[in-house]
């Protein structure tokens, strides 16, 4: 009975995209029906509840119909706790499924035109056909926005995109950034990097492991190059020589599975931060490629 109770659980998420979330309550209730009322026959309890079914029917209402309506209308129209999707550029890895999991949480996707124009040009459905986002809303590099209470300042970065963007954060007197998927750190990114109490930035690859590894040369030379990818040697020289050591948390982001070792980036990094007995009291920790992060609490 368990079993059964449980099944229409596992599947409500898929029934809502296809029919209506009543549908999916009176299909629920009408297979308990069929399954209890014959138990309910044989056992010879039916007659002697006769003259309680209204009351029956108050609590089938109260405790069954409306919650079991309920549900599959929270899981159509009421979002997760995503609120909105943040585009930094338009590569396979950071849009695949964009446009899906968008119109699946009924959010905006907050994206540079120029980048909007490079994702629609390239992408398609399964018939071929090319997409676009339902609720698109654009910005610019440079000029702040607003994504509900927080205060969201992108900032180019150096990468072989249309126009590539990192992000900073501010929230209740906090500051988090994020940047990856940059070739070198300029002076502007250092700028808005500093006084973050978090930092997620790019650890990307070991050079050696990189020179050494599977990719075409031509690949390799795109990696290395200063719209590529932040190695875990040019990230710990910006530890060194230039990071202002703000961050309660530290964060190793984007770290390549053929051209790096998360043991590899985190002893580099922690070389690098142990050069500056200041930076004792922070704490490092590698962002998983296949996995959520475990949540940062300041």
């Amino acid at each position: 009975m368990a079993v059964l109770w449980g099944i229409p659980y596992f599947f409500i998420k898929v029934a809502v995209t296809e029919v209506s979330p009543a549908f999916v309550s009176f299909a629920r209730l009408g297979l308990g029906a069929l399954i209890l009322l014959p138990i309910a026959w044989r056992r010879g309890v039916l007659g002697a509840a006769a003259g309680d079914r209204r009351w029956l029917a108050v609590i089938g209402l109260a405790y069954m119909a409306v919650p079991l309506t309920l549900i599959p209308v929270a899981e159509l129209y009421v979002s997760s706790s995503v609120t909105a999707i943040l585009i930094t550029h338009e590569h396979a890895d950071h849009v695949a499924g964009l446009r899906v999991l968008a119109r699946r949480l009924k959010i905006p996707v907050y994206i540079t035109d120029a980048t909007c124009q490079e994702y629609q040009r390239w992408t398609r459905d399964a018939n071929g056909q090319r997409v676009s986002l339902d609720r698109r809303e654009l910005f610019q590099s440079g000029r702040s926005f607003q994504v509900g209470d927080i205060s969201v300042m992108p900032f180019t970065i150096p990468h072989d995109a249309v126009d590539p963007v990192g992000f900073t954060f501010h929230v209740g007197g906090i500051k988090l950034g994020i940047c990856t998927d940059l070739g070198y750190l300029p002076a502007s990114v250092r700028d808005h990097l500093r006084g973050c109490q978090v930092l997620m930035i790019e650890s990307n690859h070991d050079l050696e492991l990189l020179r050494g590894g599977p990719y075409p040369w031509s690949v390799k030379q795109r990696v290395m190059s200063r719209v590529g990818h932040l190695s875990n040697d040019a990230l710990a020289d910006f530890l060194t020589t230039d990071y202002d050591g703000s961050a309660e948390f530290l964060i190793l982001a984007h770290l390549s599975e053929q051209n790096n070792h998360p043991e590899i980036a985190r002893m580099t990094a922690e070389r690098a931060l142990g050069a500056q007995p200041s930076l004792f009291h922070q704490q490092l920790l590698l962002a998983p490629q296949h996995e959520p992060s475990a949540a940062v609490r300041l």
